[in-house]
């Protein structure tokens, strides 16, 4: 069996997203013997852009599974238009009011008036229940993402988040702490004020342990895919505890360090989402010459805060065998054992940064 991987750009300027559209199967077959699979949709014109090429490369109007790893606008938005104009026989989705009282009023104060609501709050919901309206109109039923889903082939499973932890996440999401975001704010003041560069090579390394997200974005969809013995991860915006607690699950399955073949890096590339640690346990140790398999990262075009992707974290993929690729406006495309396309050529990843950013970036 084959598969083949397509990142496509989202946003522009220096906003960006998700949209990942994936089949697997004999791909040189009939549409039968092919499983179709979009992760996130970006906003609206992404979600265009998503039915065009499954369209064009994929040869069909069909969509097996559409996973919502989380519910932010860059994520979520275009999943409807993908909903709305393919075929999709079921769509992989949290849905948070079903799992905190908090969540549960907060969406009738959505119906009501959106406005009363936080920001995050509102965000929060309002992709979700819209996505869902979509899915009812379209009669597409709707599964939640936690720990232990697998397709009925056995190949696509989530590793996480379990329903105690997504429950845990959303009542940080409902009442946050006041001296945490207090403490984000400071953090993201002296950022700006002390941002500088430091030397990092293949051995020297700058990125902490201590790298820390949202609520929010640790509820991320962890899925895995494998092929014929390939794996293949997908992180959404996971942070280090979500991705601690889904390799938690791997290992106690016998994975090895360096065993995939295919990983998003979580959140366009964010210092904040890894650590060396928990890299460690993914991809293997530092000061790696030889690549051991492929990182794509959904990145905007223009990135004037090194946020999206920081250096310090594509260098730390790269020194551990696993070089990223940025998409930046172009459409990003991993495959094995699939038929040639015309038009594309080969990617060129990112290179090990001698100079990256210190203190400043998230």
């Amino acid at each position: 069996m084959g598969y083949e991987i397509d990142f496509l750009p989202v946003g522009d300027g220096s906003s960006g997203g998700d949209a990942i559209a994936l089949r697997y199967g004999n791909l040189y077959g009939p549409r039968s013997e092919q499983t179709v699979i979009v992760i996130d949709g970006g906003y609206l014109k992404a979600g265009e852009a998503l039915v065009e090429h499954i369209r064009e490369h994929y040869n069909t109007g069909i969509v097996d599974l559409a996973v919502s790893t989380h519910p932010d606008q860059d994520h979520i938005s275009g999943l409807r238009v993908v909903l709305e104009q393919l075929d999709v026989k079921k769509l992989l989705m949290h849905k948070p009011w079903s799992h905190s009282t908090g969540m549960a009023r907060a969406k009738m104060v959505l119906a009501l008036n959106a406005q009363a609501l936080r920001t995050e709050l509102r965000d929060s919901l309002q992709g979700a229940t819209d996505l869902e309206e979509v899915a009812k109109a379209q009669g597409v039923p709707i599964e939640e993402p936690f720990l232990d889903w697998t397709s009925d082939d056995g190949a696509f499973r989530v590793l996480g988040p379990t329903e105690d932890y997504y429950r845990e996440l959303l009542a940080e999401i409902v009442e946050p702490a006041a001296v945490l975001a207090s403490k984000a704010s400071l953090e993201a003041l002296l950022h700006k004020l002390l941002a500088g560069t430091v030397y990092e090579d293949l051995d020297i390394e700058t990125l902490k342990e201590n790298g820390e997200t949202s609520a929010k974005n640790n509820t991320s969809a962890i899925c895995l895919l494998e092929v014929d013995g390939r794996k293949l991860l997908f992180t959404g915006d996971a942070g280090v505890p979500a991705l601690g607690q889904a390799l938690d699950v791997l290992e106690a399955d016998g994975f090895q360090p360096g065993s995939l073949r295919f990983v998003q890096v979580p959140h366009h590339g964010s210092r904040r989402n890894v650590s060396p640690s928990i890299l460690n346990r993914l991809l293997g140790p530092k000061g790696q010459t030889t690549v051991m398999g492929i990182a794509f990262a959904s990145v905007p075009m223009k990135n004037p805060e090194n946020k999206h992707p920081a250096k310090k974290t594509t260098n730390a993929f790269r020194r551990r065998g696993y070089p990223v690729h940025l998409t930046q406006g172009t459409s990003k495309w991993s495959y094995f054992d699939a038929p040639d396309r015309a038009g594309y050529s080969t990617s060129i990843a990112e290179p090990l940064h001698a100079s990256v950013e210190d203190n400043g970036g998230t």
